[in-house]
């Protein structure tokens, strides 16, 4: 009696899980695209072989003719000793359609005659499911049990039926997405809330980062080192070019860490007079200076057991580096007109576009906040090295910006997309959310068109022009070459030059010279002017 009351309360406890999951693959379905639809099948069927103890589970697509299997999707238990892939997809289908289709599902016990082939080994458990729809492929849903059979009642046959045909719907929809994007042309969900790519190459211990677009390997490797350290209270320093989102990813770190449930607090160091760099940053009392009508509270304060973000800290005069040194080793300050020493409780997040090397060899950043500031550096990377985001963050800026401008588009042309790619964005993102806000002013149809004039031919500075940036341009990048990029080392290029590896560096910042971008094609004009016939 015992054991019946403990086998109900399983398969109650089962039949809940797989509505559960039913309800929230309906609701994530609507508003998924292209790879995100994958991802939420191959989710599903790895939760389906969880909930049900089985060992595989796959979503199996007949061929037109209905002859042959193609099992699109699948999920096995790790150690589990499966039948050869090749017995799988040449089974005959015939039994399970058949069955199915009279029955809406069938149970292959141990000892089974007419079993399809391919399916468990041992006359295991199978059960099969197939739906059907006007217009729609016809799939099987089966799960099956290597090690050990079970029983199937018939409240977890009905909502894997329900789970089948959610699935099989999902499945034919990717199906014929993915055929429209393989004409040429890259249609729009005209759903919003999620970016056109998913985040399948992620994985769930990447989860978390989802305003950060794009899933190229640059990027899941900065996004992995995010990770690393976001759930300790180590000071980060993000490096990168203007405009690479470095404040985005500022606020993935807090968002990610223990302190997300307080503030995060941003300021811009470059964007403030250095008279009043103090004041912002740690308060100042009533009286302190001209014009100090009442007591202000600093960014500090503001941050208290949460997140300050320091963007541009390159820029802060020397003077108050001395003081935001202090903060990070002791915690205390004092406001402006005080002499009452205050603790904070902050973390640091810290980011800059400048050779923070090159501005401590020159005497302009002191080495000893440097070192305070890198415990973790984590370098962002320019759109040049991640193109394959690019068609991501197009969709995904067009969603974001087009309903205020009173735009529907619906479809970027493969032309508009390879221009777009084939750019090397020296402003990196910044850059081109500007270049697609000016294309929906400029497109009043349901397909994006670019200004011509927007990405003009790549300008090569150094093979042409006789002014001393062009000169000097062209004579580091050919000394570049011939040490093959090497700054340091034996034969490094800084030698040949006559000039400090630090000092190297920041020329080729200023100069816009890195080994990627002496790669990158330049953008042809005939491609603008078929991307605009487009």
């Amino acid at each position: 009696m015992q054991t019946t009351s403990s086998s109900s309360a399983m398969h109650f406890d089962e039949v809940a899980r797989l509505d559960r999951l039913r309800d929230e693959l309906s609701s994530a379905l609507p508003q998924a695209s292209g790879d995100s639809i994958e991802r939420a099948i191959v989710d599903t069927i790895h939760e389906i072989v969880l909930t049900t103890g089985v060992d595989r589970a796959k979503l199996i697509e007949l061929s037109d003719a209905e002859s042959d299997l193609d099992i699109t999707y699948q999920w096995t238990r790790p150690a589990t000793i499966a039948a050869p892939d090749s017995r799988e997809k040449s089974a005959p289908a015939s039994v399970v359609l058949r069955l199915a289709a009279r029955e809406g599902s069938v149970v292959f016990g141990p000892g089974t005659e007419g079993g399809p082939d391919g399916c468990a080994p041992g006359g295991a458990k199978v059960i099969g499911i197939t739906v059907s729809g006007k217009g729609r492929r016809r799939c099987i849903l089966l799960l099956e049990a290597f090690t050990a059979g079970r029983s199937w009642p018939d409240a977890t046959i009905e909502r894997l039926q329900t789970l089948g045909e959610v699935l099989a719907a999902a499945a034919h929809r990717l199906h014929h997405e993915r055929a429209r994007n393989d004409l040429g042309v890259q249609k729009l969900p005209l759903t919003t809330g999620v970016d056109r790519g998913g985040r399948s190459r992620r994985g769930a211990s990447l989860s978390g980062f989802d305003e950060i677009v794009g899933e190229s390997q640059p990027l899941l490797t900065t996004l992995s080192h995010l990770r690393q350290v976001a759930a300790t209270d180590s000071t980060v320093l993000l490096l990168g070019e203007t405009g690479t989102g470095k404040e985005l990813f500022a606020r993935a770190v807090h968002a990610n860490s223990p302190r997300a449930r307080h503030t995060l607090v941003s300021i811009n160091c470059a964007a403030l007079p250095p008279a009043l760099v103090e004041s912002e940053l740690f308060g100042h009392e009533r009286g302190a200076f001209t014009g100090a009508f009442a007591q202000r509270i600093g960014r500090f304060e503001q941050a208290h057991r949460g997140t300050l973000f320091l963007d541009e800290v390159g820029d802060l005069p020397l003077e108050i580096q001395v003081k935001l040194l202090r903060v990070l080793q002791q915690r205390t300050f004092e406001r402006l007109g005080s002499e009452q020493t205050r603790t904070v409780d902050v973390r640091i997040v810290a980011a800059t576009h400048r050779d923070l090397d090159a501005l401590v060899a020159d005497g302009q950043f002191r080495d000893d906040l440097f070192y305070r500031l890198s415990v973790f550096p984590i370098r962002v990377p320019p759109l040049r090295d991640r193109r394959e985001d690019i068609p991501a963050l197009v969709f995904a800026i067009v969603r974001k910006r087009q309903a205020s401008m009173r735009r529907s588009i619906t479809t970027v042309p493969q032309a508009v997309m390879d221009v777009l790619q084939a750019h090397s964005w020296p402003g990196n993102v910044r850059e081109l959310e500007n270049v697609i806000e000016r294309a929906l002013i400029h497109s009043t149809g349901s397909e994006l068109h670019l200004i011509e004039e927007d990405l003009p031919v790549q300008r090569q500075s150094g093979a042409t022009g006789n002014t001393l940036h062009a000169v000097e341009r062209a004579h580091i990048e050919e000394v570049l070459r011939a040490c093959d990029w090497r700054i340091n080392g034996a034969g490094n290029a800084a030698e040949r030059l006559g000039l400090h590896p630090n000092t190297l560096r920041f020329r080729m910042k200023k100069l816009g010279l890195t080994r990627a971008s002496s790669a990158v094609p330049s953008t042809r004009s005939t491609s603008l002017r078929q991307a605009r016939r487009s």
